[in-house]
């Protein structure tokens, strides 16, 4: 599903189905040895992906360890990302050669719980979801959470910096629209200072693309 928002170049792997057979890789299982079940299989999961996707870019199938603040240690030259709720984990992966950095997430379609939207959104955010929920049929409220995630998740590996809900202005453009999902395309203006710790542009906006199928909401942000 998420080969959809996804440009050339870029390696993908999902699963919405999880194998009961499924093992953490040898190299990571102390990584999980206290975790609840969830999490064990969120984890799993993920990086069963990432492997999939890893050998896609023709990389061998390393174990995947993780930072101080959670975030996957990806080989070198490789940049990636990787996401999971109910039904879906999935990993997208490039060569960082090629491009500077990814970031994706999925959520399920559904309206955000009360009291979240605000604490997410920026008043002409919400502006214009008042405006363009009626009659649509899609949670575009979660639409906008999951592009702020993605957002968060291409811009971290950048700057090693924290971004804030706040600090990011998201708009979109709708492409497709049924009563099941649609796609199209987000803008995201950053506006905070965007310096970078890999020599490269400060950071501006990202461009991103998402899509909404199969009750899942994907969003896909790859910074060349």
């Amino acid at each position: 599903m998420i080969s959809r928002i996804l440009p050339s170049g870029v390696a993908a792997a999902e699963l919405v189905a999880y194998p009961e057979d499924l093992k953490p890789h040898p190299g990571e299982a102390h990584l999980i040895e206290r975790a609840v079940e969830k999490r064990r299989r969120d984890f799993i999961g993920a990086r069963y992906c990432a492997r999939q996707a890893l050998a896609e870019l023709g990389e061998p199938a390393v174990a995947i360890g993780k930072n101080e603040d959670g975030s996957p240690i990806w080989p070198r030259g490789i940049v990636g990302s990787l996401t999971h709720c109910e039904g879906y984990k999935g990993a997208v992966l490039a060569h960082k050669l090629r491009f500077r950095s990814v970031g994706i997430d999925a959520e399920p379609h559904q309206q955000l719980p009360d009291g979240v939207l605000d604490s997410v959104s920026l008043p002409a955010e919400r502006t214009w979801l008042r405006a363009a929920l009626p009659g649509t049929g899609l949670h575009l409220d979660r639409l906008l959470f999951c592009a702020k995630e993605a957002t968060y998740k291409t811009w971290r590996p950048l700057t090693g910096r924290w971004l804030g809900f706040e600090d990011a202005h998201i708009t979109f453009t709708v492409e497709d629209e049924s009563a099941a999902g649609g796609s199209g395309t987000f803008h995201t203006e950053l506006l905070i200072p965007g310096q970078t710790t890999d020599g490269g542009a400060p950071l501006k906006f990202f461009d991103g693309r998402w899509v909404i199928t199969d009750g899942l909401i994907l969003t896909a942000i790859v910074e060349g």
